[in-house]
């Protein structure tokens, strides 16, 4: 059986990885084998962070709605047990958003939880 060379494959797989290297500091975007290593561990980290992202927007979005709930007499805790007790449905994302925004609404809001809980 013949011998088959695999050079244009190799050189094809290799181009991928060192494109995906772009922009890297040192030898990372240019010696192939730093640079496969480095574009597995970005990889890795992308995955994470895809997931570690929506953990810290939700962190953030209770900041926020705690530092509101705060302003209108209520701690946090309080204020989405009293929301929940009122039948009031909405979304941390959108709490957050009204507290920055439409502060009157968010007034609102803690007023209807305040009166659930009491």
């Amino acid at each position: 059986m013949p011998r088959v060379k695999g050079g244009t494959v190799t050189r094809k797989r290799r181009n991928r990885v060192l494109k995906l290297a772009k922009g890297y500091y040192g030898s990372k975007h240019t010696l192939y084998k730093t640079a496969n290593q480095q574009v597995m561990k970005s990889l890795q980290y992308a995955y994470r962070d895809r997931r570690q992202k929506k953990r810290d927007f939700r962190k953030l979005w209770i900041a926020r709605i705690n530092a509101a709930a705060r302003l209108n007499g209520l701690s946090y805790s309080k204020l989405m047990h009293g929301l929940k007790v009122a039948g009031i449905d909405v979304n941390r994302k959108m709490l957050a958003d009204l507290a920055i925004t439409d502060e009157k609404a968010f007034a609102q809001l803690a007023e209807a939880a305040k009166k659930a809980v009491n």
